[in-house]
Order: structure tokens, then sequence, then C-alpha cells
């Protein structure tokens, strides 16, 4: 999925369109149940509907006024709906992008005997080994069993930089629908057609999948109760009408009902969680659960798995330490050429520092002899003219030069011994006998992730690395990294412990990580990250994924887990003092024909009860339209203490949600009034 890919606007015609045919769909009363608040919406609308149609057999004169009163709470449903669906629309959007990435593909399959036939790439299975070269496009999820191949994975990432997948280790995991560059690998597929990553994905983005958070449960209990609360004051307010001789319509009744129950977060609710997803997508974060999203709003603690996380996760040549009598360009020099047939990833980190720190231009002449670098040898090199370079393990390179450990020059005996004390790996160079020096080899920290750190713990969360390399190797790349502690030597049985001792003591625990061995923490952690580059299991555990592998993608991930809590909660706030202003605008209105005192407290001077009740439900239905972008977009979030966001909530929305009802019943009063609606 391309990062330059954006979600269409809520203006956009098509969504508009489409989401507005979900809307009308969505008006089944059986899907409807879950959301009791528009339930009972849809229900008084119907019950206003026959109460039309017999004012309009009978030739009453509330036939107008009752139709005016049930168009407008089909309206107040039909808007309700219409949030979620543009809400559901524009993940769909997101998902048409992954499905355009998919195509009828064929595959190479093994047979007895080494033999490959051609299969469509739908009729895999689970164990099949296929066999995929440069340019081919990899048929299915699965892990590399034989072979190393430079895959390109823009289709799912975005990002142009291929990745290297290899047999064995953290980096066997492939994804259906990316392509190989060079090389050729043999894959066992390991997730049957339909089921594979890019098709989770899918479903994920299109929300089928998608329940309800136990926030979500919370609030909608409490919206039911209050619900209830309101059904009861209408029936307490009829009986007090009969017994004061003031006549209310059944008609009227409903409609008041409907304005005083919390239609405006009960419309919205829905549309919110689903926004909170859709917004990670935008961020290349597929989410396998809104609780997921919840919970990343409150994390309290992060732990980050080390290699291909915080670092690489292929130790880089970070250092020349040329032996004496070498300057550290001959040096330099010598590696690059040495390195050249070397195609792991730390040749060509060695290649990669010679020619952008050090300026050596990358040969233009043809070799005698080139050694390509093996498991077996440990080493690399070229034969030009009377040198002999060579590149590899320490003692592979000695033994090639004739020396023994103490025969070699006592510099570089200490630059090795350094090397290896800090945690790094050294590597030898040499020209036939002569040692030119040492290599160092250690785990490059990606670049800005110090900074990214620093934004997390002004957020309020703590980072804390976890390693199986020792104390000192730990410590060195934490403080380089600048994490706020670190676990060394921790196996998947420690990160486990590690994070259920932090929840037990009532935190909330976020874990990222790309390998097989952080399978077990990324599925007990409340908020489990799996890169995308990692393996298949790691993927599998967790409940997001980042497509693009970045760590410290948890700040946005925060961010939109905090943004989705303080919009439900501010709209909830504004929903509720809607209510309380409606409440008392409206009852004066209706009884202050009975009781005249009350006309002191009808405020806003409205013109009739039933100019009062048409108002307020005309207001109510518009109210929910002019939210939706809001409820989509989510309420901005700033780095802020909580009593702080409290004070801005409830001055924001609670205050807002005061006034906001008084002024608009008023202005639609007038306006009903001036066209003799009523």
């Amino acid at each position: 999925m391309s990062k330059d890919h954006k979600a269409p606007g809520i203006s956009d015609p098509a969504l508009l369109l489409q989401a507005m045919r979900n809307a009308i769909r969505k008006l089944d009363p059986r899907q409807l149940l879950r959301n009791p608040v528009i339930f009972v919406t849809e229900a008084v609308a119907a019950l206003v509907t026959l109460l039309f149609l017999r004012d309009l057999a009978t030739g009453s004169a509330d036939a107008v006024f009752s139709s005016q009163i049930a168009a407008w709470l089909w309206f107040t449903v039909v808007f309700a709906t219409f949030a979620e669906a543009v809400a559901e629309g524009r993940g769909r959007a997101q998902a048409e992008s992954l499905k355009r990435t998919k195509s009828e593909l064929v595959a190479r399959r093994l047979v007895a005997g080494g033999v490959t036939e051609t299969v469509p790439a739908t009729g895999l299975k689970v164990g099949d080994i296929v066999l995929v070269a440069a340019g081919d496009i990899i048929p299915g999820d699965g892990e590399v069993i034989e072979g190393v191949a430079s895959v390109n994975e823009s289709a799912i990432t975005g990002e142009s930089a291929p990745v290297i997948r290899e047999s064995g280790g953290d980096r066997s995991a492939v994804t259906g629908g990316t392509q190989v560059l060079s090389d050729e690998i043999r894959i066992r597929i390991t997730v049957a057609p339909g089921s594979s990553f890019v098709d989770r994905m899918i479903a994920l983005i299109e929300g089928a999948q998608r329940q309800k958070t136990p926030n979500e449960i919370a609030l909608s209990i409490l919206l039911s109760g209050l619900t209830l609360i309101f059904l009861f004051v209408c029936v307490a307010i009829w009986g007090l009408a009969g017994y004061s001789g003031t006549v209310i319509s059944v008609t009227v009744l409903a409609a008041l009902l409907v304005t005083l129950i919390p239609t405006t977060i009960g419309g919205l609710l829905s549309a919110i969680g689903i926004a909170g997803m859709d917004r990670l997508v935008r961020f290349n974060v597929i989410a396998t659960s809104g609780r997921a999203v919840e919970a990343a709003g409150d994390v309290d603690t992060l732990l980050l798995d080390k290699t291909g996380t915080i670092t690489f996760g292929n130790r880089m040549a970070s250092n020349f330490v040329p032996a004496p009598g070498v300057t550290q360009a001959e040096l330099a020099e010598a590696a690059l050429l040495a390195s050249l047939s070397d195609e792991t990833p730390e040749g060509r980190s060695i290649v990669a520092l010679a020619t952008g720190e050090f300026g050596i231009p990358m040969p233009e002449r043809r070799f005698d002899a080139v050694i390509d670098f093996t498991a077996e040898t440990r080493l690399s090199g070229v034969d030009q003219g009377d040198r002999r370079l060579r590149k590899g393990a320490v003692d592979a390179v000695l033994a090639f030069a004739g020396r023994g450990e103490q025969q070699a020059p006592e510099e570089f005996r200490r630059a090795v011994d350094m090397i290896a004390r800090s945690g790094g790996t050294p590597l030898a160079v040499a020209d036939g006998s002569r040692v030119l020096g040492a290599i160092h080899l250690k785990d490059v920290v990606k670049p800005g992730i110090k900074e990214r750190f620093a934004e997390l713990r002004a957020m309020g969360i703590r980072t804390v690395m976890v390693t199986g390399d020792n104390p000192v190797t730990a410590a060195a790349i934490a403080s380089e990294a600048g994490v706020d502690d670190f676990l060394a030597q921790a196996t998947p049985e420690d990160k486990l412990a590690y994070i259920r001792r932090e929840q037990q003591g009532g935190r909330l625990i976020a874990m990222c990580g790309d390998g097989t061995n952080d399978a077990p923490a990324l599925a007990q952690a409340d908020v489990g990250v799996a890169m995308q580059t990692g393996t298949q299991a790691a993927r599998e555990a967790a409940n997001m994924v980042d497509l693009d592998s970045s760590p410290t993608k948890l700040i946005e991930i925060v961010g939109i887990g905090k943004q989705l809590l303080m919009t439900r909660g501010s709209l909830t706030t504004f929903s509720i003092a809607n209510d309380v202003a409606k409440y008392f605008a409206i009852i004066p209105a209706l009884f202050v024909a009975t009781y005249p005192a009350l006309d002191a407290l009808n405020l806003m001077g409205l013109a009739s009860p039933q100019s009062a009740i048409l108002s307020a439900v005309i207001f109510n239905a518009l109210i929910i339209v002019a939210l939706i972008p809001l409820a989509l977009k989510g309420v901005a979030y700033r780095p802020s203490s909580a009593a702080a966001l409290l004070r801005r909530n409830l001055l924001v929305y609670g205050v807002g949600g005061l006034i906001l009802p008084f002024a608009g019943i008023k202005i639609i009063d007038i306006a009903v009034s001036a066209l003799h609606l009523v």
C-alpha cells in the first residue's frame, strides 16, 4: 500500500453516494439493535409515521405537523447510519488499494524429482514448495527455505528500498504479492489462499471483523440507561400533562423522547471507532481490533525488541581500524575491494561505508580472480596483479595470511579485543601475508530514533529495550538509542514475565517486535505492534502490523489512540450537555399555557409548543450531520496533563453543548414560524 495513497475526503461525491446507499441498508432493525439509542429513534420514527397515516386518513389538521416530525425523525436515523457508512466507506477505499496489489498470479510448484509445474496461485496449498526467481511475483505468504534474495515490498509497505529475505532466522517470512528482484529462492507456502496477510488486511480495513471495545460497550450501556431514564421522564410528563389538563399528543411525546435521548453520540459512536482504525491505516498501520487502538491511548510502557526494531537487524560496518603503517584510507580501499563479492548485508555495509564516509570510488578495472563469500570459508576478496586482498572473520583471514593469532601486530590484536568487548564484531583485512587492519561491525541504531523516544517520554511513556545481548552491549545500545531502561539476555520467557509483572501493577503495555521469539510477548501485550519485515509468527501474534517497520511509529499509534478516546469523550460530553439544554428549552414551552409562571423559564420565547418540538427535532437531526466531519477527523490531540485536557473538554464541549441548542433551536423556530410550517 503506497504511502502516497490518500483516503477520499468526506466531500468526495462517489464516497457520499455509496455511503447514502449503505445508510439506507443499515435501517434494517436487526442491524440497528447493536445501537440501542438509534434503534429507539427508528422505532419512534415508525410510530410517528403510523400516526401521520392515521391523521391523513381521518383528515386531521395534525397531519401536516406529524408528517414533518416523521420526516425529521427518519432523517435523524438516516444521518446516524450515514455517519457510520461514511467511515466504513473510507476504509473500503483503503482496501481497494490493497486489492489492486493482487492479480491472477501463477506459481512454479516443485513436484517429485525437482521438476516444476505451473499452477494458478489460488490453487496452492499449505506446505507446497514454490520456486521464485528474479522478476517473479511471490504467489503467497510463506517462509524462505532455501536461498537469499532481494525483495521489493513496496506494494505492501510503500517503501522503495528492497529488503533481504533468506532462509532461517527472523527474515525468512515473505508476503504474497511482493516481487523478487534478484537471485532465486524456494518458498514453503504457510497460509492458504484467501487467508493471506493481504487478504486479512483487506478484511480488517473493511471492518468485517471489527468488534466493540470495552469502552464502547460501557458507553453503550450508559446511553441505553439514559434512554431508559428519558423514557420514564416522557411517561411522567404525559402523566403530568393529563393531570394538569394540558393536551400533549403522542406525536409530540414521541418527538420529545427522541430530542432528549443522547442521539448525537449514539449516532456517531460507531463512526468514531471506525475512523480511528482508518486513521491508523493512513499511517500504514493495520489494527486487528478496535480494542488495540483504544488501549494505545493509555499506554504506560513500551517494550522494543532491539534487533530489527531499534537497530537495522544486521550488524553494519561503523569504522576502519588500521594496523601500524597503514592509513585508514588504504584500509578502506582494501576493505571495499575485498567486499565487492560479499552479498551479505554486512558486506554491503562495508562497501557503503567506504564509498560514503571515506569517499573511496568504486573500482572500474577487472580483477584477475574474485573470491565470493561463503559460510565455509568465512571470507571474500579479489586478486589484482600482485595484490591478494581478503576480508572476513579474524581467524580465517589470519590463517590466509599464514599467521597465528600471536603473530598478528599488537595494535591489531588490541583493536580486535576492544571491538569484541564493546559488543561489536571484528573482521580482519589482509593483503597476502600483510595484515592491514580491522573492521568494526556493530548494531546500528536507526537514525532519528533517539529524538522520537524523547517524544514518547514527553507523552509519559517509558521505553524499555529488550535484547538477548550481554549487559555491556545492551547498555551501549540503550544509551545510544535513548531508551529509559533495558532488559539484557532476555529470553522469550523473560519478556513475557516482564510484561505480566507490569500489567499486574495496573499498567498498559505496548510491545514492538519482529521475530518469532517476540511472538509470546506480542500476544500478551495490550498493544502488540509487529514489524511487516518480521516473521509470520510475530505478525500473527500482534494486534497491529506496522507496514513501514518503524518502531517509533508508536508515537502516531498512541496519538491516534488518545485522539479516539478524546473524540469519544468530547462528543459524549457535548451530547449530554445538548440533552440538558434541550430539556430546559422545550419543557417550559410545552407547559406555559397551563402554567403561565413557566414563561419566565421560556428564555428563548419559542412561538408555540408545536414549533418548539419541531425545531428541536430538526436541530437534533442537523447536529449529527454537522458533527460527522469531527467524528471522522477526530479531536486534535496535544500532549498535556489529564486535568488540562478535562478542563478544555468541559469548557469547549460541555459549555458549548449547553449554549448551542438554545441558539440553534431559536434560529430554527424563527424559520419555522416564518414559513408557517406549524
